[in-house]
């Protein structure tokens, strides 16, 4: 019958490492609990054993004491056990990093092998030569250009330039329906 909506069922985005990190922290949360559970008992024991030293029952409360003790070296345990739990679960986690690193390092490095086998080096050098031939190209013909003007062409041109600055300025004036000339012929 599958999806009851038809929807096709999508690849699940957790992964292996992720179920082993959940694992890990349920894991190191029930030592915790555990660890608070024992402190209580402890502190219970503790005081019991108070006053069972207060009603002078010395046996009875050296021999809470005793478990206190052996209780004592099981919670160093457990905290041992939960500083490895967090290093593992540290651990995995840069190990995912450092996989992202390097998919990221292939990707890039098959990226320029293929970039690379469409530019070859003879490539470039031919690339390289017809731009140089352009730009040698380009010189021929502006020195051709600079050089076809004769002397009538430069007095020409300098005639030209002379008349251009010649050439009066005027400036009209508006005020209201009347209008003002200024004309100067400097520039």
């Amino acid at each position: 019958m599958g999806n009851v909506f038809g929807r096709k069922s999508r690849p699940s985005r957790v992964t292996e490492q992720d179920k082993a990190i959940l694992q890990l922290k349920q894991q190191r949360d029930k030592l915790k609990q555990y660890q608070k559970r024992i402190t209580l008992q402890l502190e219970k024991e503790r005081l019991l054993a108070k006053q069972l030293l207060k009603d002078g029952r010395k046996e009875k409360a050296l021999l809470l004491l005793k478990k206190k003790r052996y209780q004592d070296q099981l919670l160093d345990k457990t905290e041992n056990q939960i500083s490895n739990l967090e290093r593992m679960v540290q651990d995995i986690e840069f190990t995912q990093i450092e996989m992202k690193v390097i998919e990221g390092l292939k990707v890039g490095n098959d990226c320029l092998k293929s970039m690379h086998e469409v530019m070859s080096i003879e490539d470039v050098e031919r690339i390289l030569d017809e731009t140089q031939e352009a730009i040698e190209y380009q010189r021929q013909i502006d020195e051709m250009l600079a050089g076809s003007l004769t002397q009538e062409d430069e007095d020409a041109v300098l005639a030209e330039l002379e008349a251009i600055t010649q050439v009066g300025v005027c400036l009209i004036l508006t005020s209201g329906k009347t209008q003002y000339s200024l004309c100067d012929n400097r520039l």
